[in-house]
């Protein structure tokens, strides 16, 4: 056989796109050429290829006096990375009569060394989850990626650890049969506390705000001068937040999958990112010639926490307008635009101050610290739901038993209650959100009623603090919040106080 193809398939921003390998062999002097706009990895996989073939028990391409052609399809379609080797391989093999088989139905994934074992690649998870709706009964990937392809129930796969290995399955060897990935469990989805709310002494009011923030799903923002233990409370944070479900643990790891951060274990706990002050715009938001995730999408159903927040450069933090209300941000390039999902809770932690210490001890002028304080934009201050400062603590409680508080266990098991009392009355309402800062004004009208007392009082109370149209809906999402971390089924007057004690008093 002269010509052959077999299927692959990469990632583009977080859609998948089949690969068709197409070989063609004829006579002539020696040539070898892969075409199909590749980068450097692609163009290097001739090398790593030949080597395999050859250490697989078959003559290397380059040892042969012939024409040989690797075409990658659709052509238009730039193609990165060495996850085509595999099936490059078996192509040529195919082409050149050395093995028989059936390439049709079965898509093949993995990098080869030299020696022919198949080595781990990127983005495994989304490729196998839509290979099974692209038509694809078997697929053929790298062992070390087994973990994270086993999440998907539907599909059919198979981990190779060779080239020898895969085409004794192929040919149906005996002895060289591969066995199905077993399906991956999540188990009971338990979320490991690494800092306990309660080893933080003091900081009630704090402790209260972030657990508001983690049962309704609302961006918070600590202030304070230093060593008052913000960045203490952000990191516990993620100890108080419910665990992620089996539907999330796919998607957040299919995310990190593609973005090269997975690691070896698939992700079963809400993501707590934390880049530093200094963090460009492309890290923060997603981009390059070929857009990829930045740091909002990798906190995607976990937390991005921005400490030192003014010192982060205003166009990085103005560009988060968008995905803190719609959920989800588009980058745009010349080469095109993908849409990244950025469902997370956004922390920050900022000083009063350049000097940090505000009040008395401020060095400041009020000239810099106006200046300070309005690198952070209204539109921005305005899509934070609460606002909590967090002061100096007395240096007694530091030693001092009763200066500990709830455990994040304790804190959690009331957080689980409020999100599911939310997430049943979405579902009794016909919304499809789960959480009350998801709700938009719409379903706000379905989800969260007043009585005309409680709504006369909250309106005339908002028209004195000048709140915006956001800043009232705010309010009411966070009395809902409150109300349901209570049990109660009404919004009380209490609630709406509570709520109104944490706009945002700072600029």
């Amino acid at each position: 056989m002269a010509h052959a193809r077999t299927y692959s398939a990469q990632m583009l921003g977080l859609e998948t796109h089949i690969v068709t390998i197409e070989v063609d062999t004829s006579n002539g002097l020696h040539y070898f050429s892969v075409v199909g706009l590749g980068d450097k990895a692609v163009d290097e996989s001739k090398d790593r290829v030949s080597s395999a073939i050859k250490n697989s028990g078959y003559q290397s391409p380059k040892q042969k006096n012939q024409k040989l052609v690797i075409s990658l399809a659709p052509a238009d379609m730039r193609k990165e990375g060495p996850s085509f080797d595999l099936g490059m391989a078996l192509a040529y093999l195919l082409a050149c009569g050395d093995i028989d088989f059936d390439p049709e139905g079965k898509l093949f994934l993995g990098e080869l060394a030299l020696d022919g074992s198949v080595r781990k690649i990127h983005g495994v998870l989304p490729i196998v989850r839509a290979a099974v709706g692209l038509g694809f009964s078997e697929v053929f990937i790298p062992k070390e990626n087994s973990t994270e392809a086993g999440l998907v129930r539907e599909a059919c796969v198979y981990p190779v650890g060779s080239l020898e290995e895969i085409i004794g399955h192929l040919e149906e060897r005996k002895g060289y049969g591969l066995a199905r990935i077993p399906k991956t469990e999540t188990g009971k989805n338990i979320q490991k506390i690494d800092m306990d709310m309660s080893i933080i002494r003091g900081q009630e009011s704090a402790k209260r705000g972030l657990e508001i923030a983690a049962a309704g799903g609302h961006n918070i923002a600590l202030y304070g001068p230093p060593g008052t233990g913000k960045t203490m409370l952000a990191k516990a944070f993620r100890g108080i937040l419910p665990p992620l479900t089996n539907d999330e643990i796919i998607e957040v790891t299919a995310i990190h999958s593609i973005a090269k951060t997975l690691g070896k274990n698939i992700i079963t706990e809400p993501p707590f990112r934390a880049p530093h002050h200094t963090a460009s715009y492309a890290s923060i938001i997603g981009g390059g010639a070929f857009p990829r995730p930045g740091e909002i999408t990798l906190a995607h159903r976990g937390v991005l926490f921005l400490d030192e927040f003014p010192e982060f450069n205003s166009s990085v933090i103005d560009a988060l307008r968008e995905p803190l209300e719609e959920k989800k941000i588009t980058v745009s390039r010349v080469r095109g635009s993908v849409t990244f999902p950025a469902h997370c809770i956004l922390i920050v932690a900022m000083n009063p101050c350049p000097c940090g210490y505000g009040g008395d001890r401020c060095t400041c002028t009020s000239g810099r610290r106006e200046q300070y304080l309005h690198r952070i934009s209204g539109p921005l201050i305005d899509r934070i739901d609460v606002w909590v400062a967090v002061s100096k603590i007395e240096y007694e409680k530091f030693g001092s038993i009763e200066g500990k508080g709830e455990t994040s266990e304790i804190m959690l098991s009331r957080i689980e209650k409020a999100r599911s009392l939310q997430y049943d009355r979405c579902k009794n309402h016909g919304v499809k959100q789960k959480c009350n800062s998801e709700l938009g004004v719409t379903e706000m009208e379905k989800v969260i009623s007043l009585p005309p007392t409680l709504s006369s009082f909250l309106s005339v109370t908002a028209e004195r603090l000048r709140l915006s149209g956001r800043g009232y809906h705010r309010i009411l999402k966070i009395s809902r919040t409150i109300a349901d971390l209570d049990g109660k089924v009404e919004i009380e007057k209490s609630h709406i106080l509570e709520a109104l004690q944490y706009r945002q008093k700072l600029v």
